[in-house]
This record gives structure tokens, sequence and C-alpha cells, in this order.
């Protein structure tokens, strides 16, 4: 089990990758779409268990989007890395 402020942090981290996600259309129509979800459903979606991780994964697939990611965000991508591993571990139980 993580730590709570390991989950926060994590779970900020990827609120911050969606929204990165979400300035461009055609970066979140391409989530959306290997998510298989519609856009009606984000809201909803977000609050399932294990969507973040989903999120973070995402990124982690693509590695230019990722470096623009990271360079958006001022982060190492190895930090997505272990982000996902935090909510990850936490979804697991």
């Amino acid at each position: 089990m993580t730590s709570l402020s390991h989950r926060d942090a994590a779970e900020a981290l990827a609120l911050q990758a969606l929204s990165f996600l979400a300035r461009e259309p055609e970066r979140i129509a391409r989530f959306l779409a290997n998510a298989g979800i519609g856009p009606e459903q984000l809201r909803q979606a977000a609050g399932e268990p294990g969507f973040l991780g989903a999120v973070l994964d995402h990124l982690m697939s693509d590695e230019p989007l990722l470096l623009m990611f990271s360079e958006d965000a001022g982060l190492n991508p190895t930090a997505v890395a272990a982000a996902r591993r935090v909510l990850m571990d936490d979804a697991e139980g």
C-alpha cells in the first residue's frame, strides 16, 4: 500500500496529463478512442478505478507524446512511470 501523499501526487500528475491531452482535440480524441469511450462519458469514466492509470498508460505507449507532456509539465519522463506504478498498485489493492 502506498502512502496517501504518494497517491495524491500520482493522481495530480495523471490529472495534469489528462488536461494536457484535452488541450488538443486530436490528442484527446486518440485517447478516448483507445479507451473506448466518447467525450460525453469522460467525466463519469474519470471516477472509475484505474482510469487515471490508463491516462498514464496512454502517454507511456507513445514516446513522442510522453516527451511532449514531460517537457510541458517540466517533469522527467520517469515521473510518469513512477506515478503509474503508484496508481496501479493502489488499484490492485
